[in-house]
């Protein structure tokens, strides 16, 4: 799983968001470090639909039209999946880099 498709599932979590949030939440949780274009969000969150790890949400207050996106159970499952996998690496790393500085 690449990094902003990380991030954009991370964006999702905790509640549904429309594209220019995701773009914000994105970068915020990078430090700024990651700017999505939104030829690059709106490409990953098309094929995150199509894998059927998010859905279209309809918010309640959407008189400006925005489509709001939301984690489904899948997408969640996905997500703790790489979650696992990262904690594994950062165990593993963590334990070879302290034999290197002993």
């Amino acid at each position: 799983m690449t990094e902003p498709v990380l991030l954009i599932l991370l964006s999702l979590a905790d509640q549904p968001r429309h594209g220019y949030a995701i773009l914000q939440d994105t970068e915020k949780m990078s430090d700024g470090r990651v700017r999505l274009s939104t030829g690059t969000l709106y490409g990953a969150l098309r094929r995150l639909l199509d894998e059927g790890w998010i859905e279209r949400f309809r918010e309640e207050d959407n008189s400006r039209g925005k489509q709001a996106y939301r984690l489904t159970s899948l997408g969640q499952r996905s997500l703790q999946r790489e979650v696992n996998r990262l904690k594994h690496l950062t165990r593993l790393a963590s334990v070879r880099v302290a034999r290197k500085e002993t």
